[in-house]
């Protein structure tokens, strides 16, 4: 097996163990020195800042990552994809595309495109709903 498909077969685990709110495959996945970031929010460098926040996600529901496409070129794997999250109990439908360098089969940078604008409906609603 190449390079391309041992990284797209990476980001597809990585996202299923996301899926599963597995939080040791994840941390296992990304090089020390990773960053991940959704391009709308500050990065978050370095596996250790990167700790707590994947393990604040073990409290919220699981979630469905939907993979629409997605492409191998050397080190990179990119996707679009459709997240269905619950966060603060709405339920939230995000279209994402995806960034991920791959180093030595694990995570180094992964950056997600996102329109914040669907999370913050979704909060509103809820809230409005609650009300």
């Amino acid at each position: 097996m190449g390079p391309e498909a041992s990284n797209d077969e990476l980001v597809r685990a990585m996202l299923s163990a996301w899926e599963r709110r597995d939080t040791a495959f994840i941390m296992e996945h990304f090089t020390d020195d990773a960053v991940y970031q959704a391009m709308p929010l500050r990065p978050i460098t370095g596996k250790a800042a990167l700790a707590p926040w994947v393990e604040s996600f073990e409290e919220v529901p699981p979630g469905r990552l939907e993979i629409r496409h997605q492409v191998a070129s050397g080190n990179l794997v990119m996707n679009e994809r459709v997240d269905r999250i619950t966060l603060e109990g709405a339920e939230v439908t995000l279209p994402i595309c995806a960034v991920f360098e791959v180093e030595d089969g694990r995570v180094r940078a992964w950056r997600e495109y996102f329109d914040l604008a669907g999370i913050q409906s979704a909060l509103r609603e809820r809230q409005t709903s609650a009300e």
